[in-house]
């Protein structure tokens, strides 16, 4: 069964890709992928992140061993159906592809980052291919909860060879996906793409 987020992506990204920091990454649809329902659950004995109504999305990502403390941005579609990226700045944040699954909740959750900003040089997503399996991830939402994740594995791939379905495939627990640019740079761009792959480990904090 499709989940509700891939069915946005069937109506608007089909043979369209997202966009991470510089670089395009193949959407769910490029390989036919299923993703997982956006269902309650966590880990044995943990409690599963709330859901209410209004969706609370993630406001802020701190991965302490590589030094990431940053806002949360929300990113929807631009103009030509490609997926927006946060603002090339001095300090740019990470955003969230909101019609992915909120940081909690079963399957693939995506957040995208810059590795480079231009003029402005390293990206909040820089050492991002620094981080080692057992790391901490922590997803602040909206009204207080966060959603802590631990690294499971970091994969440098090239870009024509993105593994789409180990990216977006169905899994039956929630997960995270931290992506950008990688590999050689060239005048074109970077070769690859860095993904972080994580899964959730625990949670802290209430809404009242």
């Amino acid at each position: 069964m499709r989940a509700p987020w891939t069915a946005t992506l069937v109506a608007t990204l089909t043979a369209v890709t997202l966009t991470a920091g510089c670089e395009r990454v193949p959407a769910p649809e490029a390989s036919g992928t299923a993703v997982a329902p956006a269902a309650p659950a966590s880990p044995a004995g943990e409690r599963a992140v709330p859901d209410p109504a209004t969706r609370s999305g993630p406001v802020r990502l701190e991965i302490p061993d590589i030094g990431v403390d940053t806002p949360v941005m929300s990113l929807g579609l631009a103009a030509d159906g490609t997926v927006q990226v946060p603002p090339v700045q001095a300090d740019d944040p990470a955003g969230w592809y909101r019609d992915s699954p909120v940081p909690g909740r079963v399957g693939p959750s995506v957040l995208l980052g810059h590795v480079t900003v231009g003029r402005y040089g390293d990206g909040v997503f820089r050492n991002l291919s620094r981080l080692r399996p057992g790391a901490r991830i922590v997803v602040a939402l909206r009204g207080g909860t966060s959603a802590v994740f631990t690294v499971d594995k970091v994969k440098e791939v090239a870009k024509e060879r993105f593994p789409t379905g180990e990216v977006y495939g169905d899994v039956d627990r929630p997960e995270l996906r931290l992506i950008t640019c990688g590999g050689t740079r060239t005048d074109h761009g970077y070769l690859g793409n860095v993904v972080v792959f994580a899964s959730l480990s625990g949670t802290s904090g209430a809404p009242r």
